[in-house]
């Protein structure tokens, strides 16, 4: 079993107060590393170490700074492995899948390295003669980047990439359920020769998070989370006035008309449904069918729910994994069990399994109705409940009676009501025959309760800077 310590100053820090956390294999429930909690003073630590570092690393040209990342993504490609194995035994994932992960998250540092040469300012025209308005780009200073579970290898980089190569220096939290990953990152770190005190990584408690998020010197905070860890960023971001970008819950609809291709509509939102037990951010999460291929749908549905096999993933990487843990399992089968109570049909699935890990089969559900708490929050498991209408105005009144805004997906060959509903659809993305996928490219940024701010593509780097006016009379 291996143990961890935490990342500061570009050394794997031991201390000898810290209490431990127990990390667990969720597939076989066994444990399969202990990590340090950061003290108090781990987190002072760390935050005067970055901000020191953030002093001479902003000062670096983007250009020196870029070359960092391109070290950093050669260096995680190369330990994939490593970083493939932590991840697979924390997450339940297949190992393929978490060393794909690492191999991504190298890409996605890559291509923030790429913007070295392309971040902007502004020249203005005064209303003054004989002036000039600059606005200047800069870096905030010391980010604190809160990390999810459910890919914890690629979200850290999708943070901290951005957040470098504009000039900041980061503190990390990875998830205390999936932190070993990370610690696997910091070596890549280390390989890489970042100046010390750049990249800061340290698992923590609610206390010692708020800290690193309430301190002075911390001057942004980076979330991936719920809605309820969002509104506690919020509560920490007003004590300094510091800047937030949040990534909250989600709860994607699939329009599927009547035209569209069933067959490729079923398999693809069943993936989406079913991929690491549906514990993605912007997975379908309810599905509004056409009522004249309803039923036709529905089966359809339903033979793909009932050919996915769940089991540990290290033995048949074809299966679908476990979720992260038990509370997960029993929040998720009570959910499913309260619908059942009001009025929804079980279609398959929906139980425990006997046996160890945190499983829980591809439910699908019938006869819901849009009030249903079901079909209104965020399930993050691969649970899918089905509602039919009947035009494609409906339909879309349905999808954007929601309190969250992530992403959304229709399945359409008209490309007129394609255009319709995305023009008028209330999310930050919307997918056309096809499932989300989070294009690094793009901007992956939430409406309503889904967030503010959001990562990715120019807009997602330019989130880790602040403007500087220039009046320049002459």
């Amino acid at each position: 079993m291996r143990s961890d310590t935490n990342f500061i100053n570009n050394q794997f820090f031991h201390s000898e107060k810290a209490e431990l956390i127990a990390v667990y294999n969720p597939a076989t429930e066994e444990p399969i590393a202990n990590a340090q909690a950061a003290t108090e003073d781990d987190v002072l630590r760390a935050i005067n170490s970055a901000t020191t570092a953030q002093k001479k690393w902003r000062k670096l040209t983007s250009v020196d700074r870029a070359q960092y990342l391109h070290k950093l993504a050669d260096a995680l490609t190369s330990l994939s492995p490593n970083i493939g194995k932590a991840l697979a035994d924390e997450s339940g994932k297949s190992l393929e899948d978490a060393t794909n992960e690492a191999i991504y998250a190298g890409d996605i540092t890559r291509y923030h390295a790429e913007w070295a040469r392309r971040i902007e300012g502004e020249i203005i025209p005064s209303d003054t003669p004989s002036e000039n308005l600059l606005l200047q780009r800069e870096p905030i200073g010391v980010v604190a980047c809160l990390i999810p579970f459910n890919f914890p290898v690629y979200t850290l980089l999708r943070k901290i990439a951005p957040a470098l190569i504009t000039g900041n220096s980061v503190i990390v939290r990875p998830s205390n359920n999936t932190p070993s990953s990370a610690f696997e990152i910091a070596k890549a770190v280390q390989l890489a020769g970042f100046p010390e005190g750049v990249v800061n990584i340290l698992t923590m408690s609610h206390a010692t998070a708020e800290m690193v998020c309430t301190h002075p010197n911390v001057g942004m905070i980076t979330l991936t989370g719920s809605v309820g860890a969002g509104r506690k960023v919020l509560e920490y971001s007003q004590v300094n006035i510091a800047k937030s970008s949040l990534e909250l819950g989600g709860k994607t609809p699939a329009i599927v008309e009547a035209d569209a291709d069933l067959v490729k509509a079923a398999k693809e939102i069943v993936a989406s449904k079913t991929t690491h037990c549906g514990q993605l951010c912007t997975a379908v999460e309810r599905v509004y069918v056409q009522e004249s291929v309803y039923d036709e749908f529905i089966s359809l549905l339903k033979a793909e729910f009932k050919a996915k096999e769940f089991g540990n993933r290290s033995q048949n990487p074809h299966m679908m994994g476990p979720l992260i843990n038990e509370s997960a399992r029993i929040n998720i089968h009570q959910m499913v069990a309260r619908a059942i109570d009001d009025g929804a049909k079980l279609e398959t699935g929906g139980y425990i399994p006997d046996g160890t890990g945190h499983f829980y089969p591809p439910t699908l559900l019938t006869h819901c109705r849009q009030d249903m708490e079901i079909v209104q929050e965020e399930i993050f498991g691969p649970v899918l409940p089905v509602l039919p209408y009947k035009t494609s105005d409906e339909a879309l009144e349905l999808a954007n009676d929601h309190q969250f805004g992530l992403a959304s997906v229709i399945y359409t060959e008209n490309y007129r009501t394609a255009m319709k509903v995305a023009n008028n659809i209330e999310a930050g993305e919307i997918y056309i025959n096809r499932t989300p996928a989070d294009p690094y490219q793009g901007y992956h940024a939430g409406w309503k309760r889904s967030g503010l701010g959001g990562d990715d593509g120019k807009h997602g780097m330019l989130e880790f800077t602040q403007t500087r006016l220039v009046v320049l009379n002459y």
